[in-house]
């Protein structure tokens, strides 16, 4: 008799400590989470290290991260909360030969509070981090060194470079079309505008080493303010579905020394491509689709 009730006082204190050990494990494995992904950083050699995000290249990278880092500390410890959660009450609620079925709830105020005040909490965290990170990537600066219109049409770009002092501020332009995709030529280290317009659907002008996009809005124009600070070739795109051809929208972004940059818009000059024109003369265009009509239209001859 008296090992029975030993042993049935030994399981109630088992019992008793599971719970606490099990939430002592969850805290554990959410504080785990916070500080490995504190450690990240948008300039890490590894991909793990930025958490998939590519190499950072422009001023703005910081904040973007910052949002970027926030979501998946929130994404881990919702996960680890909600997995111990499920965990503990499978193992310490579960079946065992000779018990009855534990109490099942039907209503339970408390838990159903918990689960309204939780989401609301966490998308009202989301939403003032997202509104600051918006507001320091959409800063503006004061007197830009370099002024861009790129107009995105179907289905390329076209970049107009406005006032530059190596064309003694003549306008030059640069076009693609989608078998010669456009290319975008910025200077290392020196403050860019652009201007977003577009004559015909919405696009958006993306480079991700930047950390950052835009839409481009018929009848609007957007603009943003950035510095490139590492030089490279980097592939830009339209991150917005606009149409058939939507995929071959895209285009090479050269950072480069501030002389290469007027070597390439006087070269711009030197083949007449002067003034600023609203989209690319090539870019409704589709790649092999005239060799086909004039196959098709020998082969009916």
């Amino acid at each position: 008799m008296g090992l029975e009730l030993f042993a049935r006082g030994k399981r109630a204190q088992d019992e008793r400590r599971r719970p606490v050990r099990s939430k002592a494990l969850g805290l554990g494995f959410a504080v785990a989470a916070i500080v490995l992904l504190s450690g990240c950083s948008p300039d890490d050699p590894s991909a793990w290290g930025r958490l998939a995000l590519p190499p950072g290249a422009s001023d703005r990278v910081d904040a973007m991260f910052v949002l970027w880092v926030g979501a998946w500390i929130a994404a881990a410890v919702v996960m680890v909360l909600v997995l111990g959660l499920m965990f503990w009450a499978m193992v310490r609620y579960r079946r065992r030969p000779g018990n009855e079925v534990p109490t099942q709830l039907r209503y339970h105020l408390p838990l159903e509070v918990l689960y309204t005040v939780a989401p609301v909490i966490i998308v009202a965290i989301f939403f003032a981090q997202t509104v600051t990170s918006q507001n320091e990537m959409l800063e503006k600066v004061d007197d830009p060194d370099h002024t861009i219109t790129v107009v995105g049409s179907k289905w390329q770009f076209t970049f107009n470079y406005l006032g530059e002092e190596a064309t003694a501020g003549e306008d030059v332009f640069d076009f693609g079309d989608t078998s010669d995709p456009t290319e975008l030529w910025l200077p290392v280290d020196e403050s860019v505008r652009f201007d977003l317009v577009s004559p015909d659907v919405i696009h958006s002008f993306w480079i991700p080493e930047f950390y950052f996009k835009l839409d481009i809005i018929p009848g609007k124009t957007n603009s943003f303010d950035v510095t490139p600070t590492r030089e490279g070739v980097f592939t830009g795109r339209c991150a917005e579905l606009c149409g058939l051809y939507h995929t071959r929208m895209i285009f090479k972004v050269h950072v480069v020394s501030r002389d290469e940059y007027d070597a390439h818009l006087q070269e711009l000059q030197a083949a007449g491509q002067i003034g600023q024109p609203e989209g690319g003369a090539e870019a409704t265009r589709i790649a092999g689709l005239a060799e086909a009509q004039n196959a098709e239209n020998g082969e009916n001859e």
